[in-house]
């Protein structure tokens, strides 16, 4: 491979990494049906394309359903699913099923097409672009709409229920966007760590990074200082036989390192720290791998602690990668996700700009470049990207024309940098968590919850309420 090709294999990797990362991070998880108990497995039938009537074919698109407590005309919580098995959003998303006796609510968490189970090809929906390119947000919302209005027909007592949607990351996206475009069936929105702003010409590129540079610094003064500097000793230690070697040990990777690697193993940690500031929850959890409570305060203990940088570094990527010590070596060829179809979505219309200039924030200098990111796209997918396409789509950043949106974010989240932060009007509503990482308010309660996330889930109960009583007054 040139360097060239090294290049735009490491901006597309880079990247592509960052988009997906949980909801974006769901998408690895793998939960059988038997983890999920009290929901039952339905599908419902949709097209394929919703906006033509040249393509007749449909596929079944497969959601789950708990009414344990649905009493008669009670609300519809509808998680809009995201980028993974829809059992994996199940698992890591309490909110629902803690808020559904209060109201006697029925909880539907719906699956993304080309996800999961609900494949509209089978197993040739990834063949080429002709069968994949029916893998748009807009698709998926005209999926998820057509399935809200056969549940309201067909399910037992829900002809007036009102349906509140909700969703997590890019899924969180799709919530504030289904009651955009569908608010004559849905009746208000959570969107948790909805970046709907972490698009070209409407937030700065560098914003993701120094929120993650700044969850690392409020962890320990020292920490984003240290791991800055290892990039010139990683550098030029990836120049000579011997430094390979060094870093090959101190890593305990399974392949000795070569010249050609230096770019992998550079991305392969600024994808870590990346992740380390997105899942830092306040207890011990297993949501991409297991790790500690606030595991980013554990990574700069180690690393501000060791004399020696690189060493700390080093610990902080075992901790990361081997905090079970089950793992016998560490493989920076080995992707962090499974999430082909996100890397499509991130190629075509999810265009959302990340880059570091390596002064204001602790990665290396990593400019977003369209023109590369898209021959990596070409290379990969055949397709090329619309940068501005959900802007045009989704109505950029004047959204005020829209109404019944909680906006929750916390502030340890470098995605926050791209989402609402500010309440917009009295029913486009934000809410900032201190000390809360990726949409923290979705997950099951734990005793080790942040009070500030205490009080969202409560302000995002109370403010449900309140939409069910404007609905019912309405007569709806």
């Amino acid at each position: 491979m040139d360097d060239q090709r090294v290049l735009l294999a490491m901006l597309a990797n880079r990247l592509l990494f960052v988009y997906v990362v949980l909801s974006q991070g769901s998408c690895s998880v793998s939960v059988s049906a038997t983890d999920v108990p009290g929901y039952k497995t339905r599908y419902v039938e949709v097209q394929v394309d919703h906006f033509s009537f040249a393509n007749p074919d449909t596929f079944l698109l497969r959601y789950l359903v708990n009414d344990t407590y649905f009493k008669d005309g009670g609300p519809i919580f509808f998680y809009t699913g995201n980028e993974g098995d829809i059992e994996g959003f199940v698992k890591n998303t309490g909110l629902l099923m803690e808020m559904a006796p209060r109201f006697g609510a029925m909880v539907i968490f719906a699956e993304h097409r080309y996800y999961g189970q609900s494949m509209p090809y089978g197993e040739e929906s990834f063949k080429d672009p002709a069968h994949l390119g029916y893998l748009t947000s807009t698709q998926a919302l005209a999926d998820f709409a057509v399935l809200i209005t056969r549940l309201r027909k067909t399910a037992s007592g829900a002809a007036n229920s009102p349906v509140f949607a909700f969703g997590g990351s890019y899924g969180g996206m799709l919530a504030a966007w289904i009651r955009m475009k569908y608010p004559h069936l849905v009746a208000g929105s959570l969107a948790s760590a909805a970046s709907i702003f972490q698009y070209p010409g409407i937030t700065d590129c560098e914003a993701y990074s120094h929120v993650a540079t700044r969850t690392f610094q409020r962890s320990a003064a020292g920490c984003p200082g240290r791991i800055r500097s290892s990039w010139d000793i990683i550098d030029d230690l990836g120049k000579t036989g011997a430094g390979l070697q060094n870093l090959t040990s101190m890593f305990r990777l399974c392949e000795r390192l070569t010249a050609d690697d230096m770019p992998a193993l550079v991305d392969w940690l600024v994808n870590l720290w990346m992740i380390y500031a997105l899942i830092d929850y306040p207890y011990p959890a297993n949501f991409l791998t297991p790790l500690p409570a606030w595991p980013v305060k554990e990574a700069c203990h180690l690393i501000v602690s060791n004399e020696d940088v690189l060493s700390g570094v080093a610990a902080a990527a075992k901790l990361y990668f081997n905090y079970t010590g089950q793992t016998a070596c560490l493989d920076i060829s080995k992707p962090y996700y499974g999430g082909l179809a996100w890397q499509y979505q991130a190629c075509t219309e999810q265009i959302e700009p990340i880059c570091s200039d390596g002064v204001n924030d602790m990665f290396p200098a990593i400019p977003w470049d369209l023109s590369a990111f898209s021959e990596a796209c070409y290379e990969r997918w055949k397709v090329r990207p619309r940068p501005h396409w959900a802007v045009t789509e989704y109505w950029g950043r004047n959204i005020s024309a829209a109404s019944n949106i909680i906006f929750s974010n916390g502030d340890l989240d470098p995605w926050s940098a791209g989402c609402v932060l500010k309440s917009l009007s009295d029913s486009l509503v934000a809410i900032v968590m201190e000390d809360a990482a990726h949409h923290l308010d979705l997950r099951p309660s734990n005793p080790a919850d942040p009070p500030s996330v205490i009080k969202a889930r409560a302000q995002e109960a109370d403010i449900i309420e309140k939409w069910i009583q404007e609905y019912r007054a309405a007569g709806l």
